[in-house]
């Protein structure tokens, strides 16, 4: 990422990505939450390791408590420094992360409780998407869940989105429409989907094989 000069103005060669990236990093450095796009649908980012800035993810979409969040992260190295996955599940993580799955592994006490509505598990993303990876690398893990209010359709554009979100967030990373299939949820210890999306055959068969 290359770096603002010392009034805070972005270099004159930095992109409109790179700048779109930098902004909604420094607006989740603020405790503000973002949208931005994933492989699957538009996202809903915000620190996922400060306990304010997930209710407010919570708050903008509307959502239960007791449904928990998921995290993003930049690579399997740095999900593996916020979760601790048994060797069964970083298999499963080194086959199927980066790319449009959600595992669900033990937390590390870094991530607060609210997220994961006090249970010990956490739902890992690693997009397979340059933008989202760079924001995670930019911004640290953000919350993945996807852009709407509760019980609305999944966004896959940013002409989607709800007012109340649109106007309540820091910033829009706007790359255009998204695939619009959402991520596969899956419990490897228990061989539970809790959610069928996307590689989902290939995922059931990973699970029977192994």
């Amino acid at each position: 990422m290359t770096p603002a000069d010392n009034n805070g103005t972005p270099p004159a060669h930095e992109t409109d990505s790179e700048r779109a990236i930098s902004d909604a990093a420094a607006a989740i450095n603020r405790g503000e939450a973002v949208v931005y796009p994933t492989e699957t649908v538009y996202g809903l980012g915000a620190d996922a390791t400060d306990p304010q800035a997930v209710d407010r993810v919570f708050e903008l979409k509307n959502r239960p408590y007791d449904k928990p969040l998921s995290v993003a992260f930049a690579d399997r190295e740095t999900a593996f420094e916020y979760t601790n996955p048994t060797d069964r599940e970083r298999a499963f993580i080194n086959r199927f992360l980066p790319g449009p799955v959600t595992v669900i592994v033990d937390r590390e006490s870094t991530l607060p409780e609210i997220l994961t509505s006090g249970a010990s598990r956490v739902g890992v993303r690693i997009p397979a998407n340059e933008t989202a990876v760079e924001l995670c690398r930019a911004a640290g893990p953000i919350t993945a869940t996807s852009a709407n209010v509760s019980g609305n359709p999944s966004v896959r554009q940013p002409a989607d989105l709800s007012a109340s979100i649109r106007n309540r967030v820091g910033a829009v990373i706007d790359i255009g429409q998204t695939a619009g299939t959402e991520s596969t949820v899956v419990d490897i210890e228990t061989g539970q989907i809790h959610r069928r999306g996307a590689l989902v055959e290939e995922i059931e068969a990973w699970l029977e094989a192994q």
